[in-house]
C-alpha cells in the first residue's frame, strides 16, 4: 500500500476552471453527451472509447486538412492498427497555421548570440528553403537529414522538408562519425543539412571532417547544405556544398503544402544503438501531430501567449516534441550549447529575460544546478514560470525538493516519461491534478497504460512492467527496412503477445500517479527479487560524497549480485567506512535486498548522447560480452575503466 503524503503543489479552483484540460473536458462532454467531472473519469473514457476520444482530439485541435477521415480506427489489434483512414493533410501546414508578427522562435547560444523570428518571418524562411529543396530534386518520400545543433535553421529545414512530404531525421553534431553513419546510412538521405562547427562549454568543435566522411560513405547524399554562424560561408573542406543562405535565397515564393495521408511518414527516429545497429523508427505525421497537441495543449496547458523551452539537442525526441508547440502558436525558446555555460544559472537568467512560462529539462540538469549551489528563484525573477517539466530518467525526491525550495514554491513540476519509440509520453503532467513527491502526475489521455506482474496480470499499487494494452496514434507506422514487420514485432510485442511492452519498471499509486523504477531490462534480480535501479540511485546520489553512480547485476554461481560503481566528490575516497555508510543509506532508505555486494570507485559513468546511463553496456563489459556500437555513447572511452575492473569482479 502506498503511503499517502501531502502534495507539493495543488491547482487552485480558478486554475482548474481555466485550464485547457477543463476546456477539453467540456468539449468532450458536449460531443458525447457524458458529464466528465474529474480527470480520472475523462481518462477512463479515453481508454475505453478510444475512437471517440481521438475523434474529439481531432475536432478540438481544429487541424488544417484537405480531406476528412472515413474511419477513426481500422483494426483494433495493436500491431497493424491504422488511424484516420482517408484523411489528407500536411504536417508542416499545421505547425505554420499562424503567420503573423507574434514571436515564433527565440534563439540564444552560449556565446550570447541571440535572434528572433516572428511567425510571418518563419513562414517565409520555410517557403524559401522549400523552394531550394525542390530545385535540388527533393520530393515526397525522400529523406532529408540534419546534422545540426538546436537552432532556427534546423526547424526551418524540417518544416521545409515536411511541407514537400519528405521525411526528416536528425542527429546532434556531437555524435561520433560511426554513430551518425550507423543511423543515416540506413535511411539514405538525399540532402544533408550540416553545421560546420559548434560551440560547447566555451570551445569550438569542427564537424568538417565528419561531414566529408558522411558524403564519402553515403552515396545517396547528393547535396550538402552548410549552416554556419558566418552568414553565407561554406567551409572549403566540405566539397560541393552550398550555404543555407544560398539554398533559401528567394524571399518571394509562396509555400505549397503537399497533401498526404494521415499516416504518411514525417520523422525517422533511432534507438540508442548500444547493443547493435540503431533501430530506425518511422513516425507518422498525423499520429505525431495529434499526440503532441494533446500533450502540449492539454497536459502541459500551453497557450498562444506562452513561451516554452526544453533543453535538448536535435538528436533527442524532445526536440521534435518542443517544435510541435508551433501548432499552438506559442513562442519556442531555443538554447544552443552547454546549459551550465558560461555559468550554472544561464538558463534561469533566460527564463527571467524572455518571460519563459514552461521550462523543460532533465533530472541530471536539476542535480547539476543543486550541486553548483545556485538558487534560481532567489537569484532571478521567475514570476513568469508556471511549469517545470523533466524527463530522461526518474525524478528523485531530492529533485522535487530542489524545485520547490530553490526554484519556485508555486510551480507545477511535471515529470514526464515515454520514449523515442512513441515520440511522446505514456505518463505526464496535468494542470488539474496535485503534484506528489517522486511521482508522475497521471497516465496520458488515450494511453491505456497498465502494470503487468510476472503472471501477465494487471496489478495496481504494485511494481511491474509498463505495458500499453490498446492502440494509440503515435505508435511507429513502421521500422525502416523492415517490410514484414519482424523488427517492430520483436521490439514491443514479443514478450506479451499483442500487448506493447515498453521496457520500464513502474507502479501506479493509489491516487493514480506513477512511480518509475528504471528500465526493466536493466532490472536487478538478486535471489529472484526484482529491483529497479532507480531505487538505489536516489539514496546514493543524494549523498554529498557521491557525484554519480551506476548499478548493474553480475551473474555469479547461477544467481546474480548487485554491483555499484560510484563517482566520488572531490576530496573523498572509497574507504571501508565510506562503503559501510553507502550500504547503510541504501538499507535504510530502500531495503536490505537493495544493498550492493560490491562497491567500486570509477572516474566516469557511461551515458548515451542524451545523457541516459547505460547499465546494459556496463553489464556486457563486466561479463566480457562485446559492445557492438560504442559510438552510440557520449563517452565510449569510459568503458575501458570497467573492462579493467572485470578481473577484479571475477574474484
Amino acid at each position: 500500500m502506498t503511503l499517502m503524503t501531502a502534495p507539493l503543489w495543488q491547482p487552485t479552483d480558478d486554475q482548474i476552471a481555466n485550464s485547457r484540460m477543463t476546456d477539453f473536458m467540456r468539449f468532450a462532454s458536449e460531443k458525447t453527451g457524458q458529464a466528465f467531472q474529474t480527470y480520472h473519469e475523462l481518462y477512463d473514457w479515453s481508454v475505453t472509447d478510444i475512437e471517440a476520444f481521438w475523434q474529439c482530439i481531432w475536432g478540438f485541435g481544429e487541424f488544417s486538412h484537405s480531406k476528412s477521415y472515413d474511419r477513426v480506427l481500422t483494426g483494433h489489434e495493436m500491431f497493424g492498427a491504422k488511424w484516420f483512414d482517408g484523411a489528407e493533410f500536411n504536417f508542416a501546414e499545421n505547425l505554420l497555421r499562424y503567420r503573423d508578427d507574434h514571436p515564433a522562435l527565440i534563439y540564444q547560444n552560449e556565446s550570447g548570440i541571440r535572434s528572433r523570428l516572428s511567425y510571418a518571418e518563419l513562414y517565409q524562411r520555410v517557403a524559401s528553403c522549400a523552394a531550394g529543396l525542390k530545385k535540388l530534386g527533393v520530393k515526397t518520400g525522400d529523406r532529408v537529414a540534419g546534422f545540426i545543433t538546436n537552432r532556427p535553421e534546423a526547424i526551418i529545414a524540417m518544416l521545409a522538408a515536411t511541407s514537400i512530404g519528405a521525411i526528416w531525421s536528425s542527429c546532434s553534431p556531437d555524435f561520433g562519425f560511426k554513430g551518425v553513419f550507423d543511423r543515416f546510412s540506413q535511411i539514405e538521405p538525399k540532402v544533408l543539412f550540416a553545421i560546420d562547427e559548434y560551440l560547447y562549454n566555451g570551445k569550438s568543435f569542427s564537424t568538417v571532417e565528419k561531414v566529408a566522411q558522411l558524403k564519402e560513405h553515403i552515396s545517396a547524399i547528393t547535396s550538402i547544405i552548410t549552416v554556419s554562424d558566418s552568414e553565407g560561408a561554406v567551409h572549403p573542406g566540405i566539397e560541393s556544398a552550398i550555404s543555407f543562405a544560398e539554398l533559401a535565397d528567394d524571399s518571394t515564393v509562396e509555400l505549397v503544402f503537399v497533401q498526404l495521408p494521415f499516416n504518411h511518414p514525417v520523422y525517422i527516429m533511432y534507438s540508442s544503438g548500444t547493443t547493435g545497429l540503431p533501430k530506425c523508427m518511422v513516425h507518422g505525421a498525423g499520429g505525431t501531430l495529434l499526440q503532441h497537441f494533446k500533450e502540449i495543449a492539454l497536459h502541459t496547458d500551453v497557450r498562444r501567449e506562452d513561451v516554452i523551452t526544453y533543453f535538448t539537442t536535435c538528436g533527442w525526441m524532445m526536440w521534435n516534441w518542443l517544435v510541435s508547440s508551433l501548432a499552438i502558436g506559442a513562442t519556442v525558446f531555443l538554447y544552443d550549447g552547454n546549459p551550465m555555460y558560461p555559468h550554472a544559472g544561464i538558463l534561469w537568467e533566460a527564463v527571467a529575460k524572455e518571460k519563459i512560462t514552461i521550462f523543460g529539462t532533465s533530472p541530471k540538469y536539476l542535480s547539476g544546478c543543486q550541486s553548483a549551489g545556485i538558487h534560481p528563484g532567489r537569484e532571478n525573477d521567475l514570476r513568469s514560470l508556471k511549469a517545470v517539466l523533466s524527463t530522461g530518467s526518474p525524478l528523485s525526491a531530492e529533485n522535487f525538493n530542489f524545485v520547490y525550495q530553490d526554484i519556485k514554491a508555486d510551480v507545477r513540476l511535471s515529470s514526464i516519461s515515454g520514449g523515442t519509440d512513441i515520440v511522446s509520453c505514456f505518463m505526464l503532467g496535468n494542470p488539474n491534478l496535485p503534484v506528489y513527491s517522486g511521482e508522475i502526475q497521471c497516465r496520458g489521455l488515450g494511453m491505456k497504460v497498465e502494470v503487468y506482474n510476472d503472471d501477465e496480470k494487471p496489478v495496481h499499487d504494485e511494481v511491474g512492467e509498463l505495458v500499453c494494452t490498446a492502440p494509440f496514434v503515435s505508435m511507429p507506422v513502421s521500422f525502416w527496412n523492415d517490410p514484414e514487420g519482424k523488427k517492430y514485432r520483436d521490439a514491443y510485442f514479443e514478450h506479451f503477445p499483442g500487448v506493447w511492452r515498453h521496457g520500464d519498471f513502474i507502479k501506479i499509486t493509489e491516487h493514480g500517479g506513477i512511480i518509475v523504477y528504471g528500465r526493466s531490462d536493466a532490472t536487478l534480480n538478486p535471489g529472484g527479487v526484482r529491483i529497479g535501479t532507480a531505487e538505489i540511485y536516489e539514496p546514493v546520489e543524494a549523498m554529498e560524497e557521491i557525484v554519480d553512480s551506476i548499478v548493474v547485476a553480475q551473474s555469479q554461481n547461477g544467481d546474480s549480485r548487485i554491483v555499484l560503481f560510484v563517482v566520488l566528490a572531490e576530496g573523498c575516497s572509497l574507504t571501508e567506512e565510506m562503503k559501510q555508510k553507502i550500504r547503510a543509506v541504501i538499507r535504510q532508505q530502500a531495503s536490505p535486498r537493495h544493498v550492493p555486494a560490491v562497491i567500486l570507485p570509477v572516474s566516469e559513468i557511461p551515458v548515451t548522447i542524451n545523457g541516459k546511463k547505460v547499465e546494459l553496456a556496463v553489464t556486457k563489459v563486466i561479463h566480457g560480452q562485446p559492445i557492438r556500437n560504442r559510438d552510440a555513447l557520449a563517452n565510449p572511452e569510459s568503458l575501458k575503466e570497467y573492462e579493467g575492473l572485470r578481473e577484479r569482479l571475477a574474484s
